[in-house]
């Protein structure tokens, strides 16, 4: 049973300085692997009325290392197997810890017992076992031949454009897939399904699991050694995630939660109507897939609601419903190394969905979600795709410490640059700056179009992509269109935009090859053509998007350039220019591109 998961997990044990039981450990004790205790403690089940597990027992673990800190929260695990057993019952409870330190780190064991005691921190409650153990363990250093995030660290807030890795100080731009946005709706994970007329799903009658996500396409990309659960379910998923990374692919959105949303087949909660006790052996498999994510060196970029149920819980406020929610789902995913904590697609009310969030609602539900994750995380919010909505939802946010930037939705692609600059200029006149994600684009009926529809995605790669990028957005995630086939809801097979990944790893490429990107500032205005931008670093080096080869005129300080051009539809080296030098002054002329004059071309511009 569980083989393949159970070949990258070592096990070990520790001196525990406490005459109570001590618990087990899972994983290696090596600085940004996942520690996972898990302790003995009541007998329990997922159905539990009073006590609920969820609810009435605080578990919580205080990791220190010198000057390091963390109070973890824990859950309640059934069998500590579930992912292989589908237990709902059993007595084992568990603690998910990343150290972010080498040498000796002690801990000490919290738990209590009381109503509602997990989401209210002033209840003091009954101490039951294993309150009070303690214990030491050692942790060596980063492994530096680790895949993905593991020898990179923590991606994390640092007050600037872009996130940034706490090991290596290197800055991430992300390159997502933004569908289907019901990733999660996985025929292999426990008790999903997509729920409807329950009439449909009588014994006999159409299978629950028929319209789920299978990846069959997929399986062919899991490789031996890949994690599987029970017998080796999972394989189109963790298949599906190598191809995107294959492909320079390093987030997948997901909903966590679409109860009453367009999907209506993702959900974490013990039942479909269930509202505060979860599906044990079902987080369990999500949490394998997340692993693997982090291996792979992939965000996990989790969407908490949809504009649909944004008022599900507590009437949209952050009551016991909601917290309860949020708790269960840091406690067992907040360890992850490249994690982002998304309030809402689509969040606050529109003429289509009256019922929204209020500005206050968004203020508590952040608040909350920064108040029980122990590590740095990144918490945003998803726009409606007009200007309007945007500007009623963002604005009262601006400056507000517990928001980290803006999930951006744009319908209309030309005005991609535009709204990303805004938003980055906006925020940063306050003393929070944002990190400002394209995260769908529009029509949406129409999005990223498959291959067959549209081979050169030229629009796209003009407005969408370059777009973006040259304005400082900290990355993009694309949107599959529901007219076409592998859309937003039914995407079956990531190869069905293979040459849109190519030219999004292209922009990727050679932003982190060949631009100080952090350093540089949008500079259109330096440019007299409002088709170009222009993104640079004052005096040293600039990039300038031309969507097709025009006269035009850079304004540059004194000093002798060189200049090249890049191919942003094709990629590979640079291009020498035939005039392969500018002097600055106001009003410089760039020659034509080398070829192909009628596209796009990037001219670079570096002092010498």
């Amino acid at each position: 049973m569980k083989k393949a998961f159970v070949s990258f997990i070592l096990f070990f044990s520790i001196t525990i300085l406490a005459f109570s039981q001590s618990p087990s450990i899972k994983g290696t004790l090596q600085k940004w692997q996942t520690m996972r205790f898990i302790f003995e403690g009541p007998q329990c089940s997922e159905g539990d009325f009073s006590p609920n597990p969820f609810l009435d027992y605080r578990l919580e673990v205080t990791f220190t290392n010198g000057t390091h800190k963390y109070t973890v929260p824990g859950f309640f695990a059934a069998d500590g197997n579930a992912s292989e057993t589908g237990a709902a019952s059993g007595n084992k409870w568990q603690v998910n810890f990343v150290p972010d330190a080498e040498g000796t780190w002690n801990y000490k064991v919290s738990f209590r017992g009381g109503k509602d005691i997990a989401i209210n921190d002033q209840l003091e409650g009954k101490t039951l076992a294993p309150d009070g153990v303690s214990g030491t363990f050692e942790v060596s250093a980063t492994d530096k031949k680790a895949t993905g995030f593991l020898s990179q660290g923590r991606l994390e807030v640092t007050g600037k454009r872009y996130l940034q890795f706490s090991e290596t100080g290197k800055y991430f731009i992300k390159n997502g897939a933004d569908s289907p946005e019901n990733f999660l709706a996985y025929i292999d994970f426990d008790q999903t399904y997509r729920y409807g007329n329950k009439a449909i799903f009588r014994e006999g009658e159409a299978n629950p699991q028929e319209s789920c996500h299978k990846y069959e396409a997929h399986i062919k990309d899991w490789k031996a050694g890949d994690p599987t659960w029970q017998n080796g379910k999972g394989k189109g998923i963790i298949g599906a995630l190598n191809y995107l990374a294959s492909q320079g692919v390093n987030s997948q959105y997901m909903l966590t939660m679409n109860i009453q949303g367009d999907g209506n087949d993702v959900w974490p909660y013990a039942d479909y109507n269930e509202r505060t006790r979860f599906d044990c052996s079902k987080l369990a498999q999500w949490d394998l897939v997340f692993d693997h994510m982090d291996r792979l060196g992939m965000m996990i970029h989790l969407v908490l609601q949809e504009t649909e149920n944004e008022c599900l819980l507590d009437g949209g406020n952050t009551k016991n419903q909601r917290k309860v929610y949020l708790r269960e789902l840091v406690a067992r995913f907040g360890h992850h190394l490249a994690v982002t904590w998304n309030m809402g697609e689509e969040n606050g009310p529109a003429g289509w969905t009256p019922v929204g969030q209020t500005d206050q609602m968004r203020k508590d539900m952040a608040t909350w979600l920064k108040s029980i994750n122990p590590y740095p995380n990144f918490v945003v919010v998803h726009t409606h795709s007009d200007n309007e909505h945007q500007d009623q939802v963002l604005n009262p946010l601006l400056g507000f410490e517990q928001l980290d930037g803006p999930s951006m939705q744009i319908a209309e692609v030309e005005k991609i640059h535009e709204r990303i600059l805004h938003f980055i200029n906006a925020s940063a006149k306050t003393q929070k700056p944002w990190v400002v994600n394209l995260d769908e684009i529009g029509w949406s009926w129409k999005g990223v179009m498959p291959d067959a529809f549209d081979q050169q995605h030229d629009t796209v790669r003009h407005y969408a992509l370059w777009g973006s990028m040259m304005a400082g957005a900290a990355g993009a995630e694309w949107y599959f269109g529901y007219r076409y086939p592998n859309n937003d809801l039914m995407c079956e097979d990531f190869r069905s935009r293979e040459l849109w990944w190519k030219q999004t790893k292209i922009a990727h490429d050679f932003f982190e090859s060949d631009l100080p990107f952090t350093e540089m500032q949008p500079m259109d205005s330096i440019v007299n053509s409002k088709n170009a931008y222009c993104f640079g670093k004052a005096g040293n080096v600039y990039a300038i998007y031309l969507p097709k080869g025009e006269s035009v005129q850079i304004s540059l300080p004194e000093g002798k350039y060189s200049l090249q051009w890049f191919n942003p539809r094709s990629g590979g080296k640079l291009f020498s220019a035939k005039v392969s030098t500018l002097n600055g002054s106001e009003n410089v002329s760039l020659p034509m591109p080398p070829q192909d004059t009628e596209k796009d071309w990037i001219a670079l511009i570096c002092l010498l």
